[in-house]
C-alpha cells in the first residue's frame, strides 16, 4: 500500500536523528526534558524561560499534552526518518507517568499482557473498515 502512495517505508533504517521543527513542536508552554535549559545555555548563551509545574495535577496535564506532541512526531517520523528516537520519547513520558503515580512498571506490563490475551495484540494488522452493523 505504501508503495502505491509513492512512499518508501522501512522502519529498520529510520534511526538517524533528524531535527524536525514542526509547528506543533513550537507550541508553548510545554514540558521539556530536564537538561534542555543547560543545553540552550551552552548552545545559545542565554537562559531558558522555564518554571516548575506548580503541582502534580499540572505536571500530569503537561505530560499528557507532551505525549500527544510526541505521538504526532512519531507519525511524522515516517517522513523524517527518526522513528526509534520518537518511540524512545514516548516511552520516556510513559515512564514519567508511571513513576509520578507510584505505579510499578511490571504491573503495567501484566495489564498489557492481560489485555493482549483478552483482545489480542496488533500482529494480524487488522484494519476495521467501518463499524456499521450489517442487516
Amino acid at each position: 500500500m505504501a508503495a502505491r502512495l509513492g512512499i518508501s517505508i522501512n522502519l529498520k533504517f529510520m534511526t538517524e536523528f533528524t531535527h524536525t521543527n514542526f509547528d506543533f513542536e513550537n507550541e508553548y508552554p510545554k514540558l521539556i526534558r530536564d537538561n534542555i535549559p543547560s543545553i540552550i545555555k551552552q548552545r545559545e548563551g542565554r537562559e531558558a524561560d522555564v518554571r516548575v509545574a506548580v503541582d502534580d495535577m499540572e505536571y500530569i496535564v503537561y505530560l499528557l499534552k507532551k505525549i500527544g506532541e510526541e505521538s504526532k512526531e512519531l507519525q511524522k517520523s515516517l517522513e523524517v526518518g527518526n522513528a526509534k528516537e520518537e518511540i524512545a520519547d514516548v516511552l520516556e513520558i510513559i515512564d514519567a507517568l508511571v513513576k509520578m503515580n507510584g505505579w510499578d512498571m511490571q504491573e503495567i506490563k501484566n495489564l498489557q499482557e492481560e489485555k493482549r490475551k483478552k483482545n489480542g495484540g496488533f500482529e494480524k494488522r487488522l484494519i476495521m473498515k467501518n463499524n456499521k452493523k450489517h442487516v
